[in-house]
């Protein structure tokens, strides 16, 4: 197992930094939460051919792996760039998958998509899930409405897992855009019209759409946390008090420390699951799973400990560490949730042994 990038992955991180770079997309989240609309991002990933890495060549996209598609969701993450990849890179895998006839439209980014994602089975759910609307019951997979779609708001097609991971092609369904904690992040409740076209799909498939969405959601997460880490660590080098840094008191030196540890943690298994998603997909679901949590639990503790070390200023509207923190307590609920991924990993575990 080599986890080192190669060269054409350097690249491929760079230009989407690159990219990125180009936008105020920090200053646009800030802007966001006033009500201002926020800058459409689609264009610049369709230059840049996001919207089709996942998809084979023979149907217009790039036929690269989940490992690549991790690294330009780390970028994302880094600017809180709100770049609807989430919801349509595992729903673009899957129309590939099935062999849908207007996958090339999704591909090129002309039509854009977003996955209904449903939980696999496990140790304390028998069946196929959705995220409920209130509370932390699980809601079964194939009814009416689903709950905190991410991305939905806009896409031109939604792939909707349902029940025992049956997955279909919808168009036209009635999105109600919902805005929660980060405005940056894409959210809808979605009321489905009609059944839908049935997509050739295994449920195996619909469970690694699943894992990959849990992987690209720790791969973001893994980038802010980065950002988190360097914005401290420069405060820390520049703020003074009693004639000396405050980077050089232990307290403070600890923190930093810790948040090293969670990025490395979370980086690390954030390229096992790279890894497992191209060539071991017996260990994506705890692979995935392992990322997400610890990711997740990574930046939440990342952006409370950015803001204690900038003291007062990193808990004012104005400065960026509060974006990085409301980033952190809507991702640690999407997509069945951190806690429900480190549930899985409990189940793997348990299950292996």
């Amino acid at each position: 197992m080599n986890l080192s990038l190669s060269d054409e992955q350097e690249l491929l991180r760079e230009a989407a930094r690159g990219a990125l770079s180009r936008h105020e997309t920090v200053s646009a989240a800030r802007d966001a939460l006033e009500g201002a609309a926020l800058p459409d991002l689609w264009p610049m990933a369709v230059e840049a051919g996001w919207p089709g890495l996942l998809v084979g060549e023979e149907r217009g996209g790039a036929a690269l792996a989940p490992f690549d598609a991790m690294l330009v969701m780390v970028e994302c993450g880094r600017v809180l760039a709100g770049v609807p990849l989430l919801g349509h890179l595992p729903a673009a895998w899957l129309l590939d998958r099935g062999g849908w006839d207007g996958v090339e439209a999704v591909a090129s980014g002309e039509r854009r998509a977003a996955i209904v994602p449903a939980q696999p089975p496990g140790d304390l759910d028998p069946g196929w899930t959705w995220d409920p609307e209130r509370g932390k019951a699980r809601v079964p997979a194939g009814g009416e409405t689903a709950h905190w779609v991410v991305d939905a708001p806009g896409a031109d097609v939604l792939v909707v897992v349902g029940a025992d991971g049956a997955v279909s092609v919808v168009e036209g369904a009635t999105v109600q855009a919902v805005t929660r904690y980060d405005a940056t992040r894409g959210l809808g409740h979605v009321t489905l019209d009609g059944a839908g076209t049935p997509l050739d799909v295994s449920a195996q498939d619909a469970a690694s759409a699943w894992y990959l969405a849990q992987a690209l959601l720790a791969a973001e997460s893994v980038g802010a946390v980065e950002t988190c880490l360097e914005m401290a660590v420069q405060y820390a080098k520049e703020r003074f008090t009693f004639g000396r840094a405050i980077g050089s008191y232990q307290a403070v030196k600890h923190q930093l420390v810790e948040v090293l540890r969670l990025l490395e943690n979370s980086r690390s298994l954030l390229y096992y699951a790279g890894w497992a998603g191209e060539s071991g997909p017996d260990e994506l679901p705890l692979a995935a799973s392992a990322a997400r949590s610890v990711a997740g639990r990574a930046l939440d503790a990342a952006t409370r400990i950015n803001i204690s070390v900038h003291g007062g200023i990193g808990a004012t509207w104005e400065h960026d560490a509060p974006l990085f923190f409301r980033r952190a307590q809507l991702s640690r609920r999407l997509v069945g949730g951190t806690g429900g991924a480190t549930d899985r990993v409990a189940g793997e575990l348990l299950a292996a042994a």
